[in-house]
Formats: C-alpha cells, structure tokens, sequence
C-alpha cells in the first residue's frame, strides 16, 4: 500500500487487492461481524468494506487503521498475508531429526514425515541399521504412539516385554510404558514409520 495498497513486489495491485480483500473478510467472520457491525467499529461504510472484501477497493491509510481497530487488530497484523498451510511433505524435503541424541553414534535416521510439530501428531520416517539398539536409554513420555515395519525386523521392548514386528507388522502403545527399539538382525536395515501423539521432539 502506497498511503493506499502499495504493489512493493511486482505483485499485480489486482492481485494484492484481492487477497487483501480476502483476509479482510476472514478476519471479519473469524470474529462473528456482520460487514454493518464491523462498519459501525470501525467508522466506515458498510458499502466500502463490501467493496474492499472483492477486491474492489485501494484503500488509504486511514482506511486501514480504522478498519485495524474495528477488527481489534494491530495495523501491521492486518496487512500480513494470508499464509496457505502446508500440508504436504515431499521426499527430499524432511526434516532430518537427531535420534533421540544418538543419530551420530548409531547411525538411525529420523525424518519428519508431517510439515512441523504444531499439530496434535507426528510422524517419522525411522530407519535404523543392524545392531540398533536403545536399551540403554529407555524413552517415557505422555501420549501414544503406533509404528508400522515396512522392511526389516525391529524389536519393541514394552517395559521389559519384547514385541517382534517385521515388514507388514504394527504396533500401538502408551508412550508412559517404559520402551526401547532394537534391530536384531546382523544385515539387513529395518525401515518404519512411527506416529507419536503429541509431538515429542
């Protein structure tokens, strides 16, 4: 916005002005306004946040504050755009986690297989070598957790009780169960991926 919307990015003002006209209106239904509501709190005409809200208003500076404060929004937070969720993750983008603290000495390999740790799960990409073996630091946390073998053979140790699982096999536990992960096998990795609710990296 210039004292109006600005096009400071090579971005078609057309475009901007609809998307700023678009986060306009979900801010608005986010809190419950009709456009005479939001009007009314905010000094303007319903007629112009219409406008605004299809992309048909350059709206001055003025504007903006006003249309700020009938939203209860810092003005800078108004004009932040409207971020698309990332919901997918593809191969050569995960993000490589430390095992547990042990990546570099044992060689397992951790990837996160959802876009970040802020929903209610995560899920990882596991593959560990020959000789894997955690014992030495069980893990005991709040939540769940599921695992599915696709390849190989791991060894899950529930308190002391051990589960085999090989390619195909999948397991559910409660993460407040004392456990531990094994590959038993001489040659061969064991590739897995493991949910865990919530997030515990």
């Amino acid at each position: 916005m210039s004292s109006d919307v600005a096009n400071t990015n090579g971005v078609p003002m057309e475009a901007m002005l609809a998307d700023f006209g678009a986060r306009v209106r979900s801010l608005r239904k986010e809190r419950s306004l009709t456009t005479e509501k939001l009007a009314q709190s905010a000094g303007v005409s319903a007629g112009l946040i219409s406008q605004i809200e299809r992309g048909h208003g350059n709206p001055s500076f003025a504007t903006l504050v006003q249309l700020a404060h009938g939203l209860q929004l810092p003005v800078g937070q108004l004009l932040q755009p409207v971020e698309t969720e990332q919901v997918v993750v593809r191969k050569d983008k995960r993000r490589r986690l430390d095992s547990h603290g042990l990546a570099t000495e044992d060689g397992g390999v951790y990837e996160l297989l959802t876009p970040d740790l802020n929903g209610a799960l995560e899920a990882n990409w596991v593959v560990t070598p020959p000789g894997y073996d955690t014992s030495a630091t069980p893990y005991t946390h709040n939540g769940e957790e599921f695992g599915i073998v696709l390849s190989g053979t791991k060894d899950v140790f529930l308190d002391g009780v051990r589960h085999r699982l090989h390619a195909g096999d999948s397991i559910r536990y409660s993460s407040t169960t004392p456990h531990w992960y094994v590959n038993p096998s001489e040659t061969e990795d064991c590739t897995a991926v493991w949910v865990s609710t919530p997030p515990t990296w």
